[in-house]
């Protein structure tokens, strides 16, 4: 009965290949919504990601996130430093600045503060050298997962101009040598980098703990991390319960300040709320174009079905090939979507630097819930299969 099930199928193709188009759509939207929505999650803890030989984060007792922060003491750095299988501990300071341009046009920036000596905590660049940002009033900058932000005029008469801003000038890049300021501190672009895109999307200032102090010389003797990296057959675990017990921070292993980080997001901001609403509507609207066109088909094909049942075929031989069809397209429109999303997703990733993210969980989502809605689809449309009267073929329609 499959393989009668299947030249039904394929003997009306016009159909058939629209189903399947409209299915692909379902399994494409579905699994390309989550992939967005999970490339902005994993953006909200970039700032961890990128610092991949970090195994221990120690904060405020009162931090969550990597967004909402809070500075602390420098003084149990070295009490930090000394605990057995400590290899390394190192600050890293945050601060939200206003940066001006050399025509005048400003911007929010979060400043980055990395130890002098190992500057750990600060990506490489792609541009200039890292270890010229441990000059004075030298700076690395970032876009951060933002577009057009570091930009400074072409033209030398634009640039601190006496009679105010030029915004209209022609701009181009920032590039080492460049100028730019900040606190009425006028700062040198030593080097340029491409690290992981923030979310929120914001660029990025990355300097040394004295050029920071210098900037906003409140912080100074302020962190707002400490990273740790522990020895080799240590468990970091261990080290977060020694920090714990013996000192008045928080410590937490990397993943753990992961998952801290996106529960954070999913409790507090608004923007993921947003997402997530997009989310259901498409997730809805692909469950509504898959169901009806299963129902559609299945319905448009009764009299095939009552002619099988005139010819002596039971209702669960009928039942059978409702759900072989219902089932075999899902499938194949499942491969076609979850691999066309694959495709474009990644793309974009690589070429736009979308936030785009495929994780294991997405195409789940969309096998599940395609299979799921195609299951009820065929349930329902069988409803009038099981009732009808095997006469139904000598009825003209």
């Amino acid at each position: 009965m499959n393989k009668l099930a299947m030249k039904m199928l394929l003997g009306d193709q016009t159909k058939a290949v629209g189903l399947l188009i409209g299915i692909t759509f379902t399994a494409f939207l579905i699994t390309f919504s989550m992939g967005y929505f999970s490339g902005f999650m994993t953006r909200g803890f970039a700032l961890i990601s990128e610092n991949q030989n970090t195994d221990v984060w120690v904060m405020d007792p009162a931090v969550n996130s990597t967004e909402m922060t809070s500075h602390f003491s420098l003084s149990t750095l070295n009490q930090i430093k000394n605990i057995p299988g400590v290899v390394q501990a190192e600050p890293l300071l945050l601060e939200d600045i206003t940066v001006r341009f050399a025509n005048g046009r400003f911007q929010n920036f979060q400043m980055i503060g990395v130890d002098p000596i190992t500057l750990t905590g600060m990506p490489s660049p792609i541009i200039g050298d890292d270890k010229q940002v441990r000059a004075y009033k030298r700076v690395m900058v970032d876009s951060g997962g933002t577009s057009d932000k570091l930009l400074t005029p072409i033209g030398l008469k634009d640039q601190w101009p006496a009679d105010g801003a030029h915004l209209d000038a022609s701009m181009r890049n920032l590039y080492p040598g460049d100028i730019v300021q900040a606190n009425e501190q006028r700062l040198t672009v030593a080097a340029v980098s491409q690290t992981i895109g923030r979310f929120p999307p914001r660029p990025l200032l990355y300097t040394t703990l004295d050029n920071a102090n210098i900037i906003v010389p409140t912080s100074q003797n302020k962190t707002t991390f400490i990273l740790v990296k522990v020895a080799d057959g240590v468990s970091p675990n261990s080290i977060v319960d020694i920090i714990n017990k013996n000192t008045y921070l928080k410590a937490r292993t990397t993943e753990d300040f992961k998952r801290d980080t996106v529960l954070w997001y999913l409790i507090n901001s608004e923007d993921v709320g947003d997402m997530a609403s997009m989310l259901i509507l498409a997730i809805l609207v692909g469950f509504g174009v898959t169901g009806i066109l299963l129902f559609m088909f299945i319905y448009e094909h009764l009299k095939q079905f009552a002619t099988l049942k005139a010819l002596g075929a039971h209702n669960d031989q009928l039942k059978q090939m409702v759900f072989f069809q219902s089932i075999t397209l899902s499938l194949i429109a499942l491969g076609l979507g979850i691999g066309l999303c694959a495709v474009v997703g990644t793309g974009l990733a690589i070429w736009l630097n979308y936030p785009f993210r495929m994780t294991w969980f997405s195409p789940a989502i969309a096998i599940l819930g395609v299979l799921s809605i195609s299951y009820i689809a065929a349930w329902i449309s069988i409803r009038p299969l099981l009732k009808m009267s095997p006469g139904l073929v000598f009825v003209g329609r």
